[in-house]
């Protein structure tokens, strides 16, 4: 598993550099989205990487790659919006502060990968890409339910769970992409 956590850190590495030149142009515009409409965007990207992976041809010319790194970053967005929801930060973060949550929210997530990783083992490693695009989906359709009831679960894992998960299947399939 040595060998997971250096290849997870990379693309950890490669997602959070986007994100923080994102943030020093365009600051934490983010942070006016609503839950919903974030969850909306994971789902944009992750339909457009299934549509990819089935027709072979981009016709604007992002890949899948740009797309799951996408995912990542939202899904640090979603986390760090539903941290924002019990407290009073401002629209526009510090461009440090944002780096120091990210830092926490994908931290958190690896360590929830290990956790899964031992009760799993590396399944993830013999899935093809396009299983864990529709893993992604799915999750995405649950949350939108979650959402839909306003939060109420009976018997299910809240959002959070749920864009940890979404996040560490965009890491797989950047692994298995070979982005480092």
């Amino acid at each position: 598993m040595n060998n997971t956590s250096a290849e997870y850190d990379a693309v950890i590495n490669t997602c959070r550099t986007l994100f923080l030149k994102k943030t020093r142009d365009y600051g934490t515009a983010w942070r006016i989205l609503r839950p919903q409409s974030i969850t909306d965007q994971i789902f944009i990207k992750a339909q457009r990487i299934r549509t990819l992976e089935e027709k072979k041809i981009s016709k604007v010319g992002d890949d899948i790659t740009g797309e799951y790194i996408g995912i990542v970053n939202y899904c640090i967005i979603a986390m760090m919006q539903l941290d924002a929801v019990n407290t009073s930060l401002p629209l526009e973060l510090d461009a440090d502060v944002v780096a120091q949550q990210f830092e926490e929210k994908a931290k958190e997530t690896k360590d929830l990968m290990f956790a899964k990783n031992h009760d799993y083992g590396e399944a993830w490693r013999d899935m093809r890409i396009s299983s864990l695009t529709d893993l992604i989906l799915m999750k995405i359709l649950r949350v939108k339910q979650i959402e839909d009831n306003q939060g109420q679960t009976v018997a299910s894992e809240g959002v959070k769970a749920n864009y940890q998960d979404m996040l560490n299947y965009s890491v797989f399939a950047l692994i298995k992409l070979g982005v480092k």
